[in-house]
Order: structure tokens, then sequence, then C-alpha cells
């Protein structure tokens, strides 16, 4: 491997992680477009400073281990060694052992790989941790140097990784990054293979057959194991042809390579397919093992994977391959009010708290009476007649809004405008699936009775099914909002006509219409939970309604007004066809040719009868919002320090600068409410900053202070001692030196350190001096006083304290603004607002805007932080008070400025007497002062 300085062309061709926007590139045949790169040509990666470097060939770890024509070096006779001893003790464990250990081993492997790898990846993609150990440690310094302290380690790593990469690698010229890479997958292979031998030995030690159980249901439990490992197999092989050594070793977290994947195969078949579909084999050893022991462990790991994705990867994949877009590329926001999720629930909003208050009486309904065949036929009754409702009649409504725009027509007629139609379609849709669905489940309660052994038959099987059923349709729900949106999800394609391109990402990317299958997957799973023929019957009914709802509403829909652009075949499909033998795909295509025919000839005799059919498609929707919290610095708290002999106090010296707010903080001071002498204060010397404007601390220490010392904000009410600080500083700290606690987020902030004071006053000490800034996550987003606190080498030893100051946020005055004058006044608050939102978005260029009509960057909708800081700020400010989903909705500061003077003046007249009636108290007042001064 050589670093190559002259390859910066390089640099613009890295590779990004996405899929082919133009989904309707495809060959007549259905053939897939291959494309053919040169042999010869090598891959080249960057690091994160922009060394550009020639990346070597590698291979997978299986073939490393077990082929006895690759090298073998020191750290694969170790695993070989590891897994040895597994086996090994699988058959030297008595019986009674074996469960129990192997559970245990396995549980610790699995612990290992998804929590283990899974900190060491997020440190590493959120401060680079892992290189800056290796770093700190010194792994990969040349000896010769003098600057290696342990030459034998660096021996021993150059032998194990020349060995494993025999060409275009030379360990001394490769970057760090590269070379900590090929460590950590040392540590990897060690892990995976491990964890994967543990779980097979726990199989084995589990597997039996079960006593009665007949010959036929043993092949079909055999036949089902075997071809869900082929499967497995087969994904994970075709999985590592698409991704290669790099990212299946998570290689992105360390560096960007050139190569350009091309995600197709069995990435197009289902999402993230090692981790979904490519834990299909577990399933299958456990139906071969017959144990609901293997079962539910396999359940764990697989929703442990599934985790790890979610908090690992998703995040990393998000911010490297696909960042927030700039502030230029943001498109216009609709001002919305969400409906589905949770945190978007309103009991003040009709729609939420009718929602509320009907499923509330259903629950109670369904508890409360007896589980007798007259009950349980209403509820069935009751299930059916909202479901019909649900999809027959949203149906026909959606149709003859599709063709004459008649729900629009009939809010237009009683003088309303079609957005006020828009949002009570939008109630009455999801009033009426609330009630399909919660109907659906109260049905399923009263068929549903507690097995009373859990091990007879299929008892415990039909549950495991049928929650994972459930479990699908949730996921399936939660992907399509994703996609679409509450615009697409409240189909608002009927009703506006927006210009929106259509898009196949997330689960549109591998399916057509998800609904036509996994979004009733949950309903089949609340039949075979509660094995009930009248619950078959309705999931029966509703699964049929869907798919008559996408074939006679949608689809007519959607050709209508998208044409063209649809697609015609889904990715899935696509590979389906591609992989069907030659004889089998032209009777496919035999077959689909009839079946074309037969649909045109029962679509022309039912047009001919013009049926209204429908049927609804979605569920209640869980918020998913990931919500990760960053990893803050823990220090460790100790009373006395034992090298704290020899630093006085009195050499350390700390002093703030800040943005000073205005003379309102002051004079808000003398309210009026204290005494006499209370009013008139005094000149003080408070510091008072602005909210959210960065804090500049200029530190003054002798010069041989502990290169660990650090400075922390805190409230000042917060730590009884000046001696010691009680409190951890949850991430508002800054160290005096860079490069001490192998984080970049901590070291974000410092300016100047150690620099020699020319004028120092003190004969007994040399000192010196440093600045830092503390700004967006490093400061406090509340009013109050605070104060910095100067701490010793890593511990909480206080070496000095400035002076407390003041954080303020004035309240706007309205006496000298007429609000009458609605340009004057909304112009007014812009004014004040501006730079408040620039101090709540951390003045960053990408995200907070330099004019009221900038719109605000993507960030501001995707960390919610920065709406929960701004809509405090105006509740001081202002006194209104806004939930955080109308910053992002407004998405300028024009618009904010809007809603404001909108409130204040709704606010105002509410409680502010008319013109003439001030007039009339007036009047009334004069004329009792006359009154009383002729008496």
């Amino acid at each position: 491997m050589s670093v190559d300085p002259d390859s910066t062309d390089i640099a613009g061709e890295l590779r990004q992680r996405q899929v082919p926007t133009n989904v309707n590139d495809e060959n007549e045949d259905g053939n897939e477009d291959i494309v053919t790169t040169p042999k010869a040509r090598k891959t080249y990666g960057r690091t994160k400073d922009g060394t550009i470097f020639t990346v070597p060939t590698t291979h997978d770890m299986v073939s490393q281990l077990l082929d006895p024509r690759e090298p073998k070096n020191f750290s694969d006779v170790i695993v070989l060694a590891v897994l040895a001893a597994h086996i090994l003790a699988l058959y030297s464990l008595p019986d009674s052992l074996k469960r129990p250990v192997f559970a245990a081993v396995f549980l610790f492997w699995r612990a290992s790989y998804n929590v283990g790898i899974g900190i060491l990846l997020r440190l590493q993609s959120n401060e680079n941790k892992l290189v800056a150990w290796a770093q700190k440690w010194k792994l990969f310094e040349d000896p010769s140097t003098g600057k290696n302290p342990r030459p034998w380690l660096y021996k021993l790593l150059k032998r194990e990784l020349e060995i494993k990469i025999p060409e275009d690698y030379q360990f001394e010229k490769a970057p760090i990054e590269y070379n900590t890479w090929l460590v950590f997958r040392r540590l990897v292979d060690l892990i995976l293979m491990c964890d994967f031998v543990s779980y097979c030995l726990f199989a084995i030690a589990c597997g039996h057959r079960p006593a009665g159980e007949s010959i036929y249901i043993t092949i079909a439990r055999w036949i089902f194991g075997w071809l869900a490992i082929g499967f497995n197999l087969w994904v994970k092989l075709d999985a590592h042809r698409v991704v290669k050594d790099y990212a299946w070793y998570w290689g992105d977290f360390f560096y960007l390579v050139d190569q350009e994947l091309t995600f197709d195969g069995v990435f197009e078949m289902a999402p993230h397919p090692m981790y979904s579909i490519g834990y299909a084999g577990y399933y299958g050893i456990s139906a071969l093992a017959a144990s609901y022991a293997v079962l539910f462990i396999s359940i764990v790991a697989h929703a442990a994977q599934l985790a790890f994705l979610v908090l690992v990867e998703d995040p990393h994949i998000q911010k490297i391959y696909n960042p927030p877009t700039r502030k230029s590329e943001v498109p216009a926001r609709p001002r919305v009010h969400n409906l589905l999720g949770i945190k978007n629930m309103d009991l003040l909003r009709t729609v939420d708290y009718s929602t509320f208050v009907t499923l509330l009486f259903i629950m109670l309904l369904a508890v409360a009476t007896p589980q007798t065949p007259l009950h349980q036929s209403l509820f069935f009754a009751l299930a059916l007649v909202f479901r019909l409702w649900y999809s027959v009649g949203l149906g026909v409504i959606l149709t003859r809004q599709s063709n004459d725009k008649a729900w629009t027509r009939h809010f237009l007629k009683v003088g309303e405008t079609p957005e006020e139609g828009w949002r009570q379609w939008k109630g009455y849709y999801h009033y009426t699936q609330t009630l399909c669905y919660a109907t659906f489940i109260a049905a399923c309660w009263k068929m549903y009775s507690v097995p009373i052994d859990w091990n007879y038959g299929f008892v415990m099987l039909r549950h495991v099914v049928g929650a994972s059923l459930i479990a699908l349709q949730i996921w399936t729900a939660v992907s399509i909002y994703e996609s679409l949106g509450e615009f697409g999800w409240f189909f608002g394609d009927f009703f506006f006509d927006q210009g929106v391109k259509l898009t196949y990402t997330s689960i549109y990317r591998f399916l057509n219409n998800p609904e036509r299958v996994l979004g009733t997957a949950g309903l089949w799973g609340g039949a075979i939970i509660t094995w009930s023929r009248s619950i078959f019957a309705l999931a029966l009914v509703s699964h049929l309604l869907t798919v008559g709802f996408l074939h006679f509403v949608e689809k007519p829909h959607m050709q209508k007004i998208y044409g063209r652009n649809l697609r015609r075949e889904a990715g899935l499909t696509k590979f389906i066809k591609r992989s069907l033998p030659p004889p089998v795909a032209e009777w496919q295509s035999s077959v689909n040719k009839v079946m074309d025919d037969t649909s045109h000839f029962v679509e022309e005799f039912l047009d001919t009868a013009r049926p209204k059919l429908a049927a609804g498609v979605s569920t209640i929707v869980r918020d998913t919002t990931a919500l990760f919290n960053k990893y803050p610095a823990r220090l460790t708290l100790t009373k006395l320090s034992p090298d704290l002999a020899g630093f006085d106090p009195k050499f350390y010296n700390i002093t703030v600068e800040g943005e000073a707010t205005g003379i309102s903080a002051l004079s808000e001071r003398a309210s009026g409410k204290e005494g006499t002498a209370g009013r008139f204060p005094n000149e003080l010397k408070t510091m008072i900053f602005e909210y959210g404007a960065p804090i500049k601390v200029k530190w003054r220490a002798p010069a041989n202070h502990g290169k660990k010392d650090w400075i922390g904000l805190y409230m000042v009410a917060d730590n009884r001692s000046r001696d010691v600080t009680e409190l951890s500083s949850l991430g508002r700290w800054i160290p005096t030196v860079p490069d001490q606690y192998e984080s970049t987020t901590a070291d974000k902030g410092i300016l100047t350190w150690d620099q020699p004071v020319a004028d120092s006053d003190s004969s007994e000490a040399n000192l010196v001096s440093g600045e830092m800034v503390f700004s967006g996550d490093k400061l406090w987003w509340t009013q109050g006083v605070f104060e910095f606190r100067y701490h010793h080498h890593g511990n909480h030893n206080v070496m000095s304290i400035s002076q407390p100051f003041e954080i303020h946020i004035g309240r706007f005055d309205y006496t000298d603004i007429d609000m009458d004058n609605e340009a004057g006044f909304r112009q007014s608050v812009e004014s004040a607002l501006l730079p408040v939102v620039q101090n709540c978005f951390d003045r960053d260029s990408e995200i907070a805007p330099s004019t009221p009509t900038e719109p605000f960057g993507s960030h501001v909708e995707r960390d919610g932080k920065y709406a929960k800081r701004l809509v405090y700020a105006i509740h001081q400010m202002f006194g209104i008070e806004f939930a955080p989903a109308v910053v992002p909705a407004d998405g300028n500061v024009r618009n904010l400025a809007w809603r404001i003077c909108n409130a204040k003046q709704v606010l105002v007249s509410a409680i502010r007497p008319s013109k003439v009636e001030d007039e009339a108290v007036k009047l009334t007042y004069l004329s009792g002062t006359l009154q009383y001064v002729m008496l």
C-alpha cells in the first residue's frame, strides 16, 4: 500500500451509499444493466484528513480461518483455539449444565457483538476514538524513531497484518486509520465466530424430537429448517458479494473509498438484508432443534441486531451518506399540525379528544362485558361494520374526490377553504381508521382465552408467530409513514396538485404496494393468536377489501395523476424474475398475459356495473424518532487529589467575556413591588449575557499545571462546596490543552493554550494562559446565574471560580409599538427575533438564517433541540407558548414573527376592552371624581 499524493482527482469520486434514483431505467427484456469496470482498476481510499491511498484486497473471515490455502497468523490460531474450547466444553459438560452454560456463553458473545462493538463504532463515528487511542498508545509508531514504548507490539502487529495482506500493503506506509481498521477486524473476527459457534452449540444442546410428534411434522420441520439455513447462507454470500469486506467490517467508520456500491441482488429483496432476512437461518436452526428455548434466544439475538442497526449503523449512514441539506436546498414547509404519533396527540384538538374518549369507551366495554356468545357476536358485528365503512365508505369518498372533487366542493359550498376541507378529511380518516382497528382488537379480545397449558401442541408457536406478524405490520406502517409523510398517508394527492414527484424510497424500494400483503399481516397475526374462525373471517374480509381498494381506488387515481412515471415492477419482483430459470420465466410470461387479459375483462365488466369498492390500508403509527444521547465525558469525583501539592490556587484565574444583553434585564429588577429604597438600584457590575450567545473564557495558570486541567460550566446554586465540584458537567466542559481526552467533541471550543504570560506580576511562578469558547451544546439553554470552574488534572478539585454571570432573555417592549399597525408590529418582532433565532441555532451558517426570509437549515427538522431552545426563548421574550413543531413548520423568521404577532393580537383583543369601552370607563371615572369634589 502506498499513499498517492497526486490522486486528488479521486477525492470527488468517493463512494456514496445510495441507490440510483431513476427507478424507471430498466431494460425491456427485464435484464439488469451491467456496469463493467477494468479488472486492473485499483480502489482508492481517503482518510478524514484528506490522505489518498491504495486499498489492498482482503478476504472474508471464514476463508481466512478455514481455508488451508490462505496464510495463517497468530490471531487465527487464537480464534481457532477459542472455537475448539467451545466445542470441547459441549462434550465435557454434564447434560444438566450444557443448556444454561451455552445460553450464557452465547448471550455473552452476542452482547460483545451488539453492545461492545456497537459502543466502539459509536465512539469511532462520533469522535474518531479508536484512531485516537492508536495515536495515544503509539501502536503504529516506528520503533526506530524512539517514540514507540512497546517495540515488541509493533513487530507483532506488523507481522500479523502483513501475513494477511501479502500484496499492495506496507505496514509502515499505511495510514493509521487503515491499520486501526485492520486491528479492529481481528477483534470482530473473534467475536462473530464465537457468537455463531456458541449459538449452534446451544442449539445442539437443546435439540430433540418432541414426544408424540408425527413423522410428517418431523419431515416438514427438517425441510423448513434446511431451506431456511440454505436461504440464510445465500443471503450472506450475496450480501458479501455486493458490499465486500469494506462495508462488511464497517470500513466507512474509518475511511471512505472511491468504489460505488451497486445494491443489486439480495439488496433488492428486503431492507438491510443481512439483519432482516439474513437471520432466517436462526429460525431454521430453531426448527431443527424443535426447542422453544432456541427460538426465544434467536428472537432475542435478532432483536439485539436490529437495535444495533437502529442505534449504531443508521445514524452513521445518515451522517456520512445523507447529510442534511443546505439552507438553499430546503423546500418550503407547509403549516401542519400532525395527527399521527403519540407526541402529536393534543387533547385540546377535537379529533384527538374524540378518538381518545372513543378508545377508552371501547376498551372499558370490551373488558367489562362477559365473554358470552352474544357479546362475542356483537363485537364481531361491530368490527365488521367499521371495517366495511373504513374500506368501502371511505373508498367511495376518495373515488368521488378523485373524479370531481366532491369533498372539496362541499366545503367550498359552505364557505370554507380547500385547506379546511383537507384538515377535516384528515380528522375524518384518522378517526375512522382508529375505530376500525380498535374494534378489531376488541373482537380479538372477546374471542381470546388464555391457554391452560402453553406447551400443548402449537400453542406457544401460535403466539410467537402471531406476535411476529403484528410487529411486521407495525414496522410496515411506520416505514410507509416515513416514506410518504402525512400528505401521502392521508391521500393528499387526491386533494391537492403540488407537483409531487414519485420517489421509491424506504419500503417502496422493494414493493410497489406493501399494504397488499404486509399491511394486513397483523390481522392474520390476531387470527392466529386467537385461533378463532370469526377472527379468521374478519382478517380474510379485511385483506380482500384492502386488495380491492388498491385496485379500484388507488391504482386508477395514481395512473391518472402520475401516468408513465409509475414503476411497472418493484425491486423484489425484478429480482425474482431475473432469478427464474428460462423455462419457468417463459411460462410465467404466458401466465401474466392470461392474467392481464382476464383482468381487463373483469375491469370492463365492473366498469359497466359501476361498483364502488374500497379498502383501507393503514394502521396506527408509533413515533420512532431515535433519540440518541451523546456520550458525555464522565469525570471521577475525588475529594482530595495526591498531586495537588505544589499547586497554589492563587495563581489560577478565570475571566469571562460575553455579549451583554440590553438594559431591560437590570430595569426589570425595579418593578415597583419593592420598598422605597429598593426602587433605586445601585450601579451594578453584574455580567448579564444574551441567551445562547457564545461565551469566551480566558484562563491563567502556572506553567506546570496539569495537562488534563479542564473548565466546566455550572449553575451557581448546584454546588455547595467552593473547593470540590459535586456534580457532573454533563458535557459542558472543555479541557485547557487539546488531545488529552481522545475526544474531538471535548476539544471543540479551544482557541489558544499554554501561551506564556509576559507581563506576569508574580515572581513566584511562571504563568501561562489560554482561551476557549463555550457555545452550542456546551451552554445551558435556560435562564439563571452561572459560573465557570477550573478543575485540576481530570478531577473535580476546584482551583479557581469565575465571577458569577447571568443569562437573561429580555422581554419584548410593547409600550412604544402600535399593535394596530400590523406591518410595523411584525417588522419590530422580526428584528427582535432574528438574533435570538441565530443564537438558538448555534450561529451555524448551515442552520441559522441571516435574514428574516432565509429558510432554516434542515438540521432544525432533524434535531428537536433547536426548536425547543427557540420556543423557550419566545415564551420568555413575548409571553407566548408554542409547541416545538411550530418552528420547523414555519421554516423562517418571517413566518414565525407573523405567528407571534397574530397570537399576540388575539390574546390582547381577548383581554383588552374596545376603544368605546375605554372612553366609557374614562367618562365614568371623571364623573365620579367631579361628584366627589362637589360634595
